[in-house]
């Protein structure tokens, strides 16, 4: 028995001592399965401090951190029916708040408290209308007697920067420098349209200086460079439109009238716009190129130069003699008046065909005297019945049957109606109509672009005529 009360003894005494080894692993094991949780903390649990627990004398009394608290929220709007207690540096609050962020807010003003170990806010959040309004109400009056109280300054800035502005449009308006730097008008009101847009910034950035809120700048401007990307995207081709029309404004390709050749596209140019080219075809339909497409496409000007040569092809006989052939024709378009001494008459022989030789001839005219189609016209005319009448024949396709026996000669019949064209006589010259008098020049195009230049939609052109071209 004594054996028995001696062992018992004995394990209560270790058990003693193993006690604080004990509770120390349970509460490592403690810490680290709830570290390695994911569960979410909620307002009602235990907030643990970072900071130091305390043991002994150096620990705050929790009368002290009960009376800083206290302190710290009279102090503070939104915490009067908030109450705290404190036990063994745990702290506990309960009562309304306004909303989540003010109680978000009290556990960050209670952890930085000294002594507190842990806190556990109870708080909830307010429903009656009246307490969640009230705040609201209050910012209300505090910024509209704030914009009063800034109210003369407000005025200041707003006045400044309409001076700036008012001033910069006065001074682009009025002053002609712009016309001088510029090429031409259109360049001359992009000028005055930059230095507007200088003007308002300019006004804008000392409105915000005077107003102390120069910081503003940068978000100001980097909305606007947002914005103006955006933007940019969304009327990409009316932009590269607009700058292709400034482009051309400055280069000049063409002038009104000429008649060109863009992108397939032929007529009389009547005018450019900032947003297209428009052409008045020879059959008076009116053309709208986008300036994009005129700026990098091929531009053929017949009308730049006055002097334009024209050709054409006339085929003789292959047995003919084409030295002389040539001669007579060339001889025939030297004396029509239209035709140039300088540069001469060209002719040559350009190819060996099926049943004729082809011969071309080419000459040059003066636009600014004669209709260049009417004139290639009468020019191959006068060839024409220059070479018929030497005796020179214009054949038709000629084609050889070659026949083998005596059986195929009932085929050989047809086939030999099919040959040369005998020459008959030679044609007579008659008088030209008045139509067709190079002289005569068609006038249509022009006076169809004259119309669109004095359109009913303020004849915009960006076309200068006092400009030098390249």
């Amino acid at each position: 028995m004594t054996c028995t009360w001696q062992h018992l003894k004995g394990i209560l005494t270790l058990g003693r001592r193993l006690k604080p080894l004990l509770h120390c692993w349970v509460v490592t094991a403690a810490l680290c399965l709830g570290g390695g949780s994911s569960q979410a903390q909620t307002a009602a649990d235990p907030v643990q401090t970072d900071s130091l627990i305390e043991v002994g004398d150096a620990a705050v009394r929790d009368s002290a951190i009960l009376s800083r608290i206290e302190k710290l929220l009279a102090e503070i709007d939104g915490y009067s029916a908030v109450k705290v207690s404190v036990s063994e540096g745990v702290v506990r609050t309960t009562g309304p708040v306004i909303d989540n962020a003010a109680q978000e807010r009290l556990t960050q003003i209670i952890n930085r408290v000294a002594g507190v170990v842990a806190l556990e806010n109870e708080t909830e959040i307010s429903g009656t209308l009246e307490e969640r309004l009230a705040p609201a109400v209050d910012r209300i009056a505090a910024r509209t007697r704030n914009l009063l109280a800034n109210g003369p300054i407000f005025l200041v800035a707003v006045t400044a920067f309409l001076l700036v502005a008012a001033g910069g449009w006065l001074l682009t308006t009025r002053i002609g420098i712009w016309t001088r730097l510029a090429p031409n008008p259109f360049i001359a009101d992009v000028y005055r349209a930059v230095a507007r847009i200088l003007f308002i910034v300019i006004g804008l950035v000392l409105a915000l200086d005077i107003l102390n809120a120069t910081a503003l700048i940068g978000a100001v401007l980097g909305a606007a460079g947002v914005v103006g990307l955006a933007l940019g995207f969304a009327v990409r081709d009316t932009v590269e439109n607009f700058i292709a029309s400034i482009l051309l404004s400055l280069r000049q390709p063409f002038r009104p009238n000429d008649y060109v050749d863009i992108q397939g596209d032929q007529g009389t140019v009547a005018r450019l716009t900032s947003r297209a080219t428009i052409l008045i075809s020879p059959e008076g339909n009116h053309i709208r190129i986008p300036n994009a497409t005129v700026f990098k496409g091929r531009i053929v000007n017949f009308t730049r130069d006055p002097h334009r040569r024209f050709g054409f092809d006339l085929g003789v006989d292959a047995d003919a003699d084409l030295a002389a052939a040539l001669s007579t024709a060339v001889a025939a378009l030297e004396v029509q008046p239209f035709v140039l001494k300088d540069p001469e008459v060209g002719a040559w022989v350009s190819e060996v065909g099926d049943s004729n030789v082809i011969l071309t001839f080419t000459g040059w005219v003066d636009q600014t005297r004669v209709d260049f189609a009417k004139a290639r016209g009468e020019a191959i005319r006068a060839a024409k019945l220059a070479l018929e009448g030497a005796g020179f024949g214009l054949p038709e396709p000629i084609y050889r049957v070659r026949l083998d026996g005596a059986q195929d000669q009932t085929a050989a019949a047809p086939a030999k109606r099919i040959g040369t064209r005998q020459a008959g006589p030679a044609a007579s010259s008659s008088d030209l109509p008045e139509a067709a008098d190079p002289a005569r020049a068609e006038l249509p195009s022009e006076g169809a672009a004259e119309r669109e230049r004095e359109g009913l939609d303020g004849g915009e052109n960006l076309l200068d005529a006092q400009q030098q071209a390249e």
